[in-house]
């Protein structure tokens, strides 16, 4: 007993000092040994329980900030990204020297489709007309991808571990969407507020309204799942209405239309309307645009509905292609994206380069009030048109197939799975995904933590059920 005593009071002394000395450097302006505890917690993970460091990745990426260095000219997403590239080296010394990565993960479709895109994007990195802008943009990618689909996948083993994973991001996502909306009604919810109020934990309102937009039809589903308690149900419908809140006052008029789509989608899911049907009324009109295109197109410039404050208002923006300036930059930003692919249609300039090269792409008919001459102030504003002017063809192309494999994967677990809540599970991921895909085609955020998180996880997620569960309608697991 005396020596317990003695072991406890040497733990209280060293505690003691260590916050002694701690207060003393953050008065002086040292705030470096505040991490160290940390530190010791992470290292102590990373090499002894990798499984509990993933989660614990999962559930501070909600409340990473960027920092940024212009005089060394880099940026980086604190705490996760330092700790991302020691998993990823870790990762790559496994399967060098393990060389036992489940083969059944690498022969499903969605993975050979991404590995495809990775191994494209790294020879058009070799062919960039800035090498070392797109081998940093390449290696960013590949530690999301390493760890949150190749490492994250094999937690999905049991299932436990995938309604772990969803909760552990949202919870923490909940808590950082009511600060935002507390500090956000202290100026009357105000639109223009709304596009900065969300910073530092997210770099504009877009991005804030896709990630949550990711989650909120997985807790929409969750309030109806009879396998978890009325406790975890109410909690569910807690979070969905914070998710709503947030979506609402983002004012992210994408956000609201990958909203809108996915609902579309759940009904057509799940009544299993025939997809020869969709896809005639699909070609019917695309036939009817092309033939009255002239007269659409003059509907769309007649209307000048800016976006604004009036949710009605903000909504008709939406196809205000003639003076709401968002719109009209969008435009700018995918011309310019074209034309640079029609100069480098196989390999095109690198993937990251386009922020760097494409104001000589820009034309004056096209100049907005937001245009900037040296195009230094984003990116192509879309998923698709973006690799296509970053990765040639086959980089649009190797993205889409990500998408079709993914839906694919997503809606065939829907309508196999038999008496397992992961039935559902599926269908909610994959319209949290489908969410993304439609705001894809007008904002990208795969190169933030924040977004490629919970969308590599969810990919995850649907291929784990795929190839793991979809037999198991009563135990935890199956291996």
């Amino acid at each position: 007993m005396t020596n317990l005593t003695d072991k406890v009071k040497l733990l209280y002394g060293f505690c003691g000092l260590f916050i002694a000395v701690n207060i003393i450097l953050i008065i002086n302006g040292f705030y470096w040994l505040a991490a160290l505890p940390v530190a010791f917690i992470v290292g102590y993970l990373f090499f002894f329980s990798l499984d509990k460091l993933l989660f614990l990745l999962i559930i501070i990426t909600p409340f990473t900030v960027n920092y940024k260095n212009p005089a060394m000219g880099f940026s980086v997403n604190l705490p996760v990204e330092p700790i991302l590239v020691a998993i990823l080296g870790l990762f790559i010394l496994k399967i060098i020297f393990e060389q036992n990565y489940d083969k059944k993960i690498l022969k499903h479709p969605v993975t050979i489709i991404i590995l495809f895109y990775l191994t494209w994007m790294l020879i058009t990195s070799i062919t960039s007309e800035m090498p070392v802008v797109s081998f940093k943009y390449f290696i960013s990618q590949v530690w999301y991808i390493a760890t949150f689909y190749f490492l994250v996948i094999k937690l999905f083993y049991e299932k436990q571990n995938i309604h772990r994973f969803i909760w552990y991001y949202a919870l923490p996502l909940a808590l950082v969407i009511t600060y935002i909306t507390i500090q956000h009604s202290f100026y009357g919810f105000d639109r223009q507020v709304g596009t900065w109020i969300v910073r530092p934990f997210f770099n504009d309102h877009t991005n804030y309204a896709a990630v949550i937009s990711l989650l909120a039809p997985l807790f929409f589903i969750f309030i109806f799942n009879k396998k978890y308690s009325v406790w975890k149900r109410n909690t569910a419908l807690i979070i969905f209405l914070i998710f709503t809140i947030g979506i609402v006052f983002s004012y992210s008029r994408a956000s609201w239309l990958g909203i809108l789509v996915a609902f579309a989608s759940f009904w057509i899911i799940f009544f299993r309307i025939n997809y020869r049907f969709l896809a005639a009324i699909s070609f019917l009109a695309m036939g009817l645009f092309y033939s009255f295109q002239t007269d659409i197109i003059i509907h769309l410039e007649r209307d000048q509905h800016e976006s604004s404050g009036d949710f009605t208002e903000h909504v008709q923006s939406i196809y205000n292609i003639t003076t709401d300036a968002s719109n009209m930059e969008r435009i700018n930003r995918w011309r310019s994206a074209i034309r640079m692919y029609e100069e480098r249609p196989v390999f095109g300039w690198g993937p990251g380069t386009y922020q760097f090269v494409y104001a000589p792409f820009q034309r004056s008919e096209d100049y907005t009030p937001i245009t900037t001459h040296f195009g230094d102030v984003g990116n192509a504003h879309s998923e698709y048109i973006g690799p296509l002017s970053e990765s040639g063809l086959l980089g649009m192309l190797s993205f889409i197939a990500i998408v079709i494999s993914v839906l694919y994967t997503g809606i065939k677990n829907f309508y196999k799975i038999r008496g397992s809540d992961l039935r559902w599970v599926s269908l909610g991921a994959t319209l949290g995904l489908i969410t993304y895909f439609t705001h894809g085609f007008l904002n990208n955020f795969l190169n933030s933590d924040k977004a490629s998180v919970p969308f590599w996880g969810l990919i995850a997620v649907i291929v784990a059920i795929d190839l793991f569960h979809k037999y198991d309608n009563k135990t935890a697991d199956n291996k």
